[in-house]
């Protein structure tokens, strides 16, 4: 599997803990400070969709977001790269073998 952000490759494995540690800064975290809602983003590189989530509230803790940002960030990648696999790499390599993706 091929980084979406750089040239680096390697298993999905590999890949998981790679985005984690060189490109965390594409995953964004906010707090609304009127609501206290905690949501997460990544944006697909290829298709510029958005995957936003809720942060699920573990007691309101305030200190929850900076106690738990790289497994937050882990949680964003996952769902990054389900949604390449799913949506950019599986339909393409049905069209490189001359499926119908769908």
């Amino acid at each position: 599997m091929d980084c979406p952000f750089c040239e680096t490759a390697g298993a999905r494995t590999e890949m998981h803990r790679h985005l984690a540690d060189a490109h965390a800064d594409r995953v964004t975290i906010e707090v609304d400070e009127q609501t206290g809602r905690r949501t997460y983003e990544v944006r697909c590189p290829v298709c510029d969709a958005p995957w936003e989530r809720q942060i699920k509230p573990r007691y309101r803790d305030p200190n929850f977001v900076a106690e738990y940002e790289e497994e937050i960030r882990l949680v964003a990648f996952d769902m990054l790269l389900y949604h390449i696999q799913g949506e950019h790499l599986l339909p393409q390599a049905a069209e490189q073998q001359g499926e119908d993706p769908a």
